[in-house]
Order: C-alpha cells, then structure tokens, then sequence
C-alpha cells in the first residue's frame, strides 16, 4: 500500500529540509537532517511530499541495511571529500556511524504479539505511534515473577498430594525429576537461542521459527498455541473443581447427592461442563473488553500462589511440635467417606446404655443392635486413625513405595488387618473412598508435567526487558530452580507428613471433603482454597491472553495462508478473531471435563514444543553458523540433545498414541506450510543443515563417477529467450518434466549476448521468466543465465560450468534449429553443430527433439499409440532407457514401446531379433522388436540430385558473409564447374533465386510430389517465406550461377527449392531451362558431369539418410515419438551445412523426433 502525506507552510522562515527533517523525525524517528545547500532560500510555500510504502508481506529487515531513513540521510552521510570513494554504493554499504545510530535506535521494539518485522516494513503504523518509553522490566519483575506464576498452577493444589499417595515418595520423585530436568535443560538451550540476538514478542514460536524455518516454527508455533489452549482449559477446571467440591458444593446444577458410580460420575462431568463454559465466556470477555485489566490483575493472583505456597511450609513445621486434629475413619483397612455421620463408631455408650451411631444406620438395616448389617460391617473393627501425624512421626517410610489402583478399587491402608471372604462381593461401594481411575506410572507423568510446564513466559517479554540477553537466562533458570526445589521438598514433605490413604485420597472424602493440601496448611485450608482457586482463575485469564497473540503472530507471518485471518484484530491491535478461535478450542477441552483427561493433552504440545527448542540450539552449536554467538555460555550440544531426548521420552511415557496424535498433527502442519505456505528466508540452521548436508554428499560424489545403476538422466535444458527474455520454446521445459521420472538434476540454462554489465538486468528477467515457466511445468530444478560476449561462447560456458562437483549435468536438452535454412539464421545451425561438437568431447548425452511444439503437454494424455526406437547403433543404451523413463509419466502412460533395428545384407536377421528380445528380458523392459532389413542398392540419380542441389546451396550459403569482390570471384568459380551442361540448355546468363523455407512443425504427413510447374518446380504458399536473391548487376561480370533444375519429387516436405532463370540481355523474355516436359527431366538425368564432381562421401552419407528415411516413415509414420541415433557431425568443419541437410533428410516426414547422442558409457544395465 502506499500513503502520501502533503506538508504545507506559508511563512518563509524555515527551509524545506527543516520540514524534510521533522517529516522524518516524525515517522522515523531521526534528527532532522541539516543541509547547507539549502541556505539562504525564502520561499512562500513549501510542498514536503512523504511517500510511505508498505509491503502487505511481511520480511525479514535488517536495522542497518537499506534501511528507510538511508535516503534522507544521503548528504551528512557523504557530505565530506574523504567518502568520496564510497559514494555510489551508499545504498548498499552505510557509513559506520550511520549503522551504529541505526543499531542504538534499534531497543524499541514492538510490544505484544506484533512482530519487529512487520513493524519495521510498516511505516504507516509505525506513523501512528506515540513515542514509547524505554521498557524499564528488570530481572526479578521481567522473567522471574512471571516463571514462578506461570509454573505453579493448578497441579501443586489438585494433584500433587495425590500423585505422592498412588505413585510413592520416590516414584513420584524420579517423576518430578524428570520432568524438571527436561525444563532446565530446554531453559539452557532456550537461554543460548535468546541470547543469540533480540528476540521480539512471540517467545517460543520466533526463536524456533527463526532457528529451524517456516515449516517447522509454524508446526511448532501451533503446537504451542494449542498447548497454551488447553491449559487455559485445564485451568479452568482445575477452578471450577475447586468451587464445587471444597468451596460451594451446593452449587451444583445435577447434585451428586445419592448418586452412586457412574451416575455420579456423570452428574460431576456435567456440573463441569456447565460451569466450566460459563467461567470461559466470562473470561474471554475480560479479556475481549481490556487486557490491561488482566495485567493488573497478575499481581494480585501471584500474591495468591505464594501466600498458599508459604501457608503450605507454615503448616509443615506445624506439625513437627503441634499436629493438627484431622482424623480419618477406617473401617477394617477400608477408608469411609466422612461425610453423613459425625461418630467414627459403630456405638457409642451413654447414660442411657449402648447407642448406635450415624455410620451404624449406614451398614445396617435399622438402629437397633440386633439389626441385620452389612457382613463386613460386622465381622470388622471401626477405628480413627490421625489424617496428619506430622513430619516426625515415620510416616514416610509407609509411603516411600507406590499404591496403583484400577477403578473403583477401594483405598485402604494395606498394613492393617481386615477380615473379608474371597468371594464376597462388595456392597455399601458409595459408603468407601473408592479410586476414580485407574492409575500407572505414566498416567502420573502426563498429569504431573503441567505443572513443570510456563518456563517461556519470560522469553514472551523479551520486549519489556531492560537487558534482555541478561534477565533472560538468569530469571528463567532462578525461577526453574525455585520451582524445582519447591515441588521436591513438596514430594517429601508430603509422604512424610500426611498418612497415606488420605494421599490416595484424591477429593479428601475421608477428611470431610476438604482438601488435602487444605489440611497441611497453617492457619486455614481455606488458605489455600481461596489461594488455589484465585490463582488458577488468574492462570486461565494469562493464557486467555496469550494463546491469541501468539496465533496472531503466526497468521501475520504469513506462514500458513490458512490462518491469514486470525491476523486481524481491533483497531489497537487486539486478536479478536484469535481470541474467538481459542474459546472454541478451549471449550473442547473443558466438554472433556475431566482435568486428568485434558493434562495429558496439554503436555504432548508442551514437550514438543521444548523438544524443538533443544534441537534448534544443538543444530546451530554443531553446524556452527557463524551467526551463533550467544552471551549465555553455558551451553552444550549434548546438553540439547539430551534434554530432546527426555522430551521425547516423556511424550511417549505420558501417551503413546496422544504422542503419535501430536506428531502426525505437527508433521501435517509441517507439509501443508512446505506446500502452501510463503516462502521466507530467515537464515535458520535446518538451511545451514541443508547446506552442510548437501557440502557432505557433494564430497562423496566427487569420489568417482555413479555406477551404471545409479546412472539417471541429469538434464541440463538449453532454450532461448526472445527479446523480453521470455522462453521462445516452452514444450522444451513440458518434455523436461517428462523425463524426469527418474529424478535426478534438472539444470535449465539460457545464454544471452553482450556483457554483464551492460545485460545484468535482462539477466535477471530472463532468470525469473525461467523460474515462473519451471514452476508452470513443475520442473524441479535450478535456473542460470550467462551473459557473454556472444551466444556460442555463452552456450559453451553454460555446457562447462553448469553444476557443482559430482553433481553435475551428464545430458543436454536443446531444440532442433528450426530456421536454419534462413538467411539471417546462419549462425544458428553454426551454433548447433558446435554445440554437438562439445558434448561430444566432453562426453555428454545429446537429447534433440524435432518440432518441439507438436509435443505434448504435460496437461494431455495420449490413450493409446506407439514409442519406436530405432537402434541403429549402440552408444550406451540411452535410445532403451528414455522411452522406459518417459512412460512413468501419465502423458506417455498407454503408449508401447517398440524397439526397430536394421540389419545388413551379412547379418541373420532372425538371431538378430531373438538376442535383442533376450537383452530386453534382461533388461526388464517390456516392448515389441522388429528387425528392418535394408537391401543392398544402388545410389539413385535422385541422391545424386539431392546431393548436388545440397552443395550447391551451401556454397551459395557461403556467399552471405562475403565482401562484393569475394562473392563475385566465388560465384565465378560455381558457375565454371557446372558451365558444360548449362551452355547446352540456356547460355544466357541467369539470376538463381532461392526460396528457403521450412514446414510447420506440427505437418505429419510426407508430401507427395507435384508435376513440375513453368517455374520447374512445385511450388507452394508456406507461412513464412524467405527468398535470398544473389544477382549480379554489375555489367562487368558475364554471368550469375546457375542452379540445375530439381528433378520430380525432389522436393522434402522440409524445403522447397525454387529456381528461376532470367534473361539478363537483350531484354528478351525468361527461356525454361529444359521445359516441363518428360524429356526435358529425362535430359536433366543425363548431367552426369556435374555428379562427377560431387564428393563422394556426401554422396554417400545422402544415400544413408533417404534410404534409412524411407525405412522410418514407413514404420513408423504413425507412431506418437520417434527416437533415432543421431549422427555425429563431419570431424573437418568444411562440410557443417551439409551435416544439417543430412539430418533434415532423416527425419523427414516425421512429426515428433528425438534425435539421441550417447555420451560415450553406458546407462543401462542387466545386473540386479
């Protein structure tokens, strides 16, 4: 977009550069610019025209290079003599000082989800803003307050005390461990990737982004975003659990009262459902209407975390002098739930006698002694055991080992004696603390990690910071330790200070419904109720806030086109359509309902999240790209990979297949953005991985030449570009992508003329026209253009040079010269054959195909016809493989191959035909085989004819370049060597008019020959029709040369050969040479001198190319593609022209040729 802004001022006291100057300090930032020329101008009024440009992609920038305010600064950058010699590349290479201002000024970093990049690039926006404060966040306020909030959650509260009981001090122990090991060491490798530059807004997801690429920072970024949902969700629950079973248990829209099993389990996932989407709308609408009432908020809910935290250790060094009174009723071993009766005691014994108690009407059928009670009711003993013995009573050692339960098994103590039959089933089930799941060791790991989890919360504020590069790796790995330290001591204060079946006890039935941590705290458990609930509230708020900042971060990066949307916002900034999105997800993790459930979810994302954040620094340690440079040292590559390890490990331990779920998740991700998404460049190390991957397989490329089974075509594709650099054959890229189902290189080159200088800008048309055709024709493969001072040159430095070491081009793909019999197109078959010459020597195969343009797109499908290859001599199988290579491809798909070879008179045709039906056996290609014998015969008069009409017009070829004295000496020496049978016929001097043409590719069908016309030839109308008229008029020459009459049917379907003899002197009308009569042609057979003097090795070689040419079009006029050896060109260059007639002649009369040279080995084998 652009944005144009017109400063207008009536007074004369100030220059324009002053209003230049405020112009830009006004979008910029800079001092106004002083400008010494501009002294002494007094102007009415002043236009200062500001014209702002914004790229709507947004691009990596730097804050020194081109930068926006390089232009305006173009005179105090170089107002001094001394930079003179720097001057014209101002644009490119700034002054130092102007790179240090530029790097001073560049603290002020966008705030929020907004990302540097796209506010750099933005002037607009950036116009708008108010100057902004340097952020002042130190340490301690910055990074650590806002870890330790992010990491305490509600775990420690709901879980913890219940994750010790099931899974033992020490099992519980390694799981803290673990998990707090893989959080120190992704801070560590997070510390290093922070440290190594700033890293603005969007935490996690820009530095794995910028570290690892698009693909795999828009994979992770959505893993986090999603990981970040569902904590928000498991929050949430975690508050709602709290409001309805220890806070309000009244509230509950489906009581639980008198519910047993599943239905009460049911009732309880409903209430949370219920609530739990009612707490979710009321707080996306805090966060929709102002953010800043969340922020103010976090201190508030901080306050909470720690007060409970401290109210936690009060009530443990409580209890090792004065333990609180919070008894537990245990009937046999079994524990009751203490709700509905007040005695733990069947009787109790009063003034009046022995009177039963609430918990005897549980178990019997009525209050009387002799009632009827539940058999293990009877046959067991009620006894009150203390909930609570405190830290000294030994109680530790009872619960060093686990207790895992499946569900609905009952808690008990299992030291104690209880009498129970094997057989009896379980009755009174809702009277016993019951197990609400089944439980494992790596259940306890997926619903612990969490809990581990908010270790970037620091990262995310990078912005804010005062010193980032230090605040982050010293707050983040305090802010761990304290954690740490804080849920081991957790794990051992607990075992020892709290009996284990009230552990196991996961809602504290057994200790009157309060929580369990409740009951440790010192003064009140409603201490930590309040304090939990509050907290957890404020967490979900937090990721409320930051879950839709980060998607919005990731949709305008741009990456993935499908999340474009989610970019927008309000007019401040505000994520609305994101904030939308995360309430829609995170009310599917609050309809699971169950935070055991949705934990486990959340760690998945979590753990592949820091799995990506240690292997993006133990990629850029081992490649060591000099860009990493990290302050924080303390760091190691072994250190990465093992905390990627444990990740790894941990996301298997928690849930095999929620972990495949994750990865085919993230790795879909991945492949959708490789697809579809922008390409970005921002120097991340899986490039610099690509690069040292592809610097190793180079080197071992380089050890010898591919052994004959790995041998695939590796095409370097030659075309050329017309004056607006576009590609003038496209088919040629079309039949490219055809062959290339073997993979391979693919290499497409054009040459252009003049010097790079002069040419760099064509050049970089012409590569971008290559680039925008190979995406069309989806040819995988690399562009190049060289500019050289003429085009044979260009090509020959395009044939050398292409490639790097081992991978280099083995094949060259160019088009047959299609107007080359032209005037103006000499140079062009000159070209070609030089061309032939050099892949020659240099050993490379020669693909050439014939009327390109009648090839088949890559859009057309051919439903059935034929492949024919003529073998006519062996040159390392390429004539087997291509047509093999070809039908992979749907285009060629239904055609079959047929394999043509031509037998001498002293060859056995039949064993011919059974050793090549037996090669292709071996080779495992499928095709019909024909032997093509060719009789011995003798030259016929039309070769001879042909062949002097050839050599003829080369010499006549030769003319164009000569000086006016040279032709006329060289057109004197023709006529003589032919004046005998002419002086016969016409001895008046003649003009020779030769009309060159060539068909329209796309003609299949060989022309059959006309009677001869007054102008002793068939004549026709082509297209284009270019006539090379050599006539002399220089009275002084006696004669012009004269071209001996075609005879019938001379004529190929490729040329026309049109004479016309015109009477020079007295004005006399044009006599025919010979008429058109029979006798007249019989005549013309009769010059033999004339063939006399033809040489006999073009003779020859003419004789060879009709008669194989007759043999083709018969077989194979028909066929879909023709594939033929191509003859090598004349080792003396004196015959070039000739080599083309000779080609032409070949192919002849057929519709798509590819002309195949090997390259001198061979490419196709019979081994396995």
């Amino acid at each position: 977009m652009s944005q144009r802004f017109t400063v207008s001022k009536s007074d004369g006291d100030r220059r324009p550069s002053d209003i230049q100057g405020e112009v830009n300090q006004l979008f910029e930032g800079d001092e106004p610019p002083s400008s010494s020329g501009a002294e002494g101008e007094d102007t009415a009024s002043t236009e200062v025209v500001v014209v702002l440009k914004a790229d709507s992609n947004p691009k990596e920038s730097s804050p020194f290079i081109n930068s926006s305010d390089a232009a305006a600064e173009k005179s105090q950058q170089y107002d001094g003599k001394n930079m003179a010699l720097f001057e014209e590349e101002m644009d490119t290479s700034p002054m130092v000082s102007s790179l240090l201002s530029s790097l001073a000024n560049y603290s002020n970093l966008p705030q929020g989800s907004k990302e540097h990049e796209e506010a750099e690039n933005n002037e607009a926006e950036s116009s708008r803003k108010k100057p902004v404060k340097a952020p002042q966040l130190g340490t301690l306020m910055g990074v650590y307050l806002p870890c330790i909030q992010n990491i305490f959650g509600v775990i420690l509260f709901l879980r913890m005390t219940w994750l010790v009981g099931i899974g033992g001090v020490i099992g519980t122990f390694i799981i803290v461990f673990m998990c707090c090991a893989t959080t120190m060491l992704t801070a560590i490798s997070m510390s290093a990737i922070a440290t190594n530059g700033v890293v603005p807004a969007g935490g996690s997801y820009y530095m794995i982004s910028r570290s690892l690429g698009p693909e795999f920072g828009g994979a992770v970024g959505i893993c986090f975003y999603l990981g970040t949902t569902f904590a928000g969700a498991m929050y949430i629950l975690g508050a709602i659990e709290l409001l309805l079973i220890y806070i309000v248990p009244k509230a509950a829209i489906f009581p639980l009262e008198g519910l047993e099993g599943a239905e009460a389990e049911a009732a309880l996932l409903n209430n949370m459902r219920v609530y739990g989407t009612i707490l979710l709308t009321s707080m996306a609408t805090v966060v929709f209407v102002g953010v800043k009432y969340v922020n103010k908020l976090a201190l508030v809910f901080l306050a909470c975390v720690i007060l409970s935290i401290l109210a936690v250790y009060a009530g443990v060094i409580k209890t090792a002098f004065d333990p609180p009174d919070f008894p537990v009723c245990v009937l046999g071993n079994r524990t009751l739930v203490w709700k509905t009766f007040d005695v733990c005691a069947k009787t109790i014994e009063t003034a009046n006698g022995t009177v039963t108690t609430q918990l005897w009407r549980m178990f019997c059928d009525s209050p009387f002694l002799n009632a009827t009670c539940d058999k293990y009711f009877a046959t067991n003993n009620v006894s009150q055991i203390q909930g609570i013995p405190g830290v000294t009573s030994g109680i530790l050692t009872e619960n060093l080992f686990g207790n895992y339960y499946e569900k609905g098994d009952l808690i008990a103590r299992s030291y104690m004696e209880s009498v129970v039959e094997p057989d009896e089933p379980l009755t009174n089930a809702n009277r016993y603390v019951l197990a609400d799941i089944t439980s494992f060791f790596t259940l306890l790991v997926g619903i612990y990690f969490p809990s581990v989890t908010g270790i970037m919360a620091g990262s995310n504020r990078s912005g804010d910071l005062r010193d980032a590069q230090k605040s982050i790796p010293i707050g983040t790995i305090a802010a761990i330790t304290t954690t740490s330290t804080v849920y081991v001591s957790s794990v051992f204060l607990f075992g020892a200070c709290i009996e284990g079946v009230v552990l196991r006890d996961k809602f504290g039935e057994g200790v009157h419904g309060n929580l369990v941590i409740g009951t440790l705290a010192w003064p009140s458990p409603w201490v930590i109720v309040i304090g939990s609930f509050f907290s957890t509230c404020g967490a979900g708020l937090q990721s409320l806030t930051g879950a839709p900042r980060l998607l919005q971060a990731i949709a305008k990066d741009g990456i993935v086109p499908a999340l474009r949307i989610f970019g927008h916002g309000k007019a401040n900034g505000e994520p609305t359509w994101s904030l939308l999105l995360t309430a829609c997800i995170c009310e599917s993790g609050i309809l699971i309902a169950s935070l055991d459930a949705v934990a486990p979810i959340l760690s998945m994302f979590f753990l592949m999240c820091y799995m990506f954040v240690n292997l993006a620094c133990a990629l850029q340690t081992l490649l060591r790209t000099p860009n990493w440079r990290p302050r924080f040292k303390f760091y190691h590559w072994l250190l990465s990979f093992l905390g990627m390890s444990l990740c790894l490990t941990l996301m298997f331990l928690c849930s095999w297949y929620y972990a495949i779920v994750a990865m085919v998740i993230a790795g879909s991700i991945y492949k959708y953005i490789e697809f579809a998404g922008a390409e970005k460049e921002w120097g991340d190390g899986i490039r610099g991985l690509s690069l040292s991957a592809a610097r190793y397989a180079l080197m071992r490329l380089e050890e010898g030449p591919p052994h004959t089974k790995n041998w695939r075509p590796q095409l370097l594709t030659l075309v050329s570009t017309d004056a607006e650099q576009n590609v003038e054959q496209p088919r040629l890229l079309s039949l490219t992508n055809q062959l290339k189902a073997g993979k391979g290189l693919t290499i497409v080159g054009t040459a252009l003329e003049g010097t790079f200088l002069d040419n760099s800008e064509q050049s970089q048309r012409a590569e971008q026209a290559l680039r925008k055709l190979m995406e069309t024709e989806k040819v995988k493969g690399f562009c190049q253009v060289t500019v050289s001072s003429n085009l044979r040159d260009a090509t020959s430095h395009l044939i050398q040079a292409s490639g790097l070491g081992g991978l280099k081009h083995n094949a060259v793909l160019v088009s047959w010269p299609r107007n080359w019999k032209q005037a103006d197109e000499h140079q062009t078959w000159r070209n070609f054959i030089e061309l032939v010459r050099e892949t020659t020597a240099a050993h490379l195969a020669l693909l050439v195909p014939k009327n390109i343009s009648a090839f088949p797109s890559n859009g057309e499908r051919f439903t059935e016809g034929h492949i024919d290859v003529w073998w006519i001599v062996h040159d390392g199988g390429m004539l087997m493989l291509l047509p093999f290579l070809l039908r992979q491809h749907k285009v060629w798909r239904k055609c079959k191959m047929r394999i043509f070879t031509v037998a001498q008179m002293d060859d056995n045709s039949i064993q011919m035909k059974k050793d090549l039906t037996t090669f292709l056996y071996h080779l495992r290609i499928d095709a019909m085989v024909e032997v093509v014998e060719m009789q011995d015969s003798d030259i016929s008069a039309y070769t001879y004819e042909k062949t002097l009409v050839m050599e003829q017009r080369s010499q006549m070829l030769k003319q164009i370049n000569l000086t006016k004295n040279e032709r006329e000496r060289e057109i004197q020496s023709i006529t003589d060597s032919s004046r005998g049978s002419i002086r016969r016929k016409n001895p008046a001097a003649v003009t020779t008019q030769l009309s060159v043409t060539e068909e329209p590719p796309a003609a299949s069908k060989e022309e059959k020959p006309e009677e001869e016309s007054k102008s002793a030839s068939s004549p026709v109308s082509p297209p284009d029709q270019v006539q090379l008229i050599h006539d002399n008029t220089n009275p002084a020459s006696p004669a012009t040369p004269a071209t001996p009459l075609t005879p019938e049917g001379a004529q190929s379907p490729g040329e026309q050969v049109q004479m016309t003899w015109t009477e020079k002197c007295d004005g006399e009308p044009a006599k025919l040479a010979g008429g058109a009569t029979p006798e007249g042609i019989k005549d013309i057979f009769s010059m033999k001198p004339e063939w006399e003097n033809l040489n006999q090795f073009n003779v020859r070689r003419m004789h060879t190319a009709l008669r194989l040419n007759e043999v083709i079009v018969k077989k194979s006029s028909e066929a879909k593609l023709v594939l033929l050896n191509m003859p090598g060109p004349p080792k003396n260059r004196t015959g070039d022209e000739n080599y083309m007639e000779f080609l032409e002649v070949l192919t002849d009369g057929l519709n798509r040729v590819l002309l195949v040279r090997g390259g001198g080995r061979e490419v196709i084998t019979i081994y396995s």
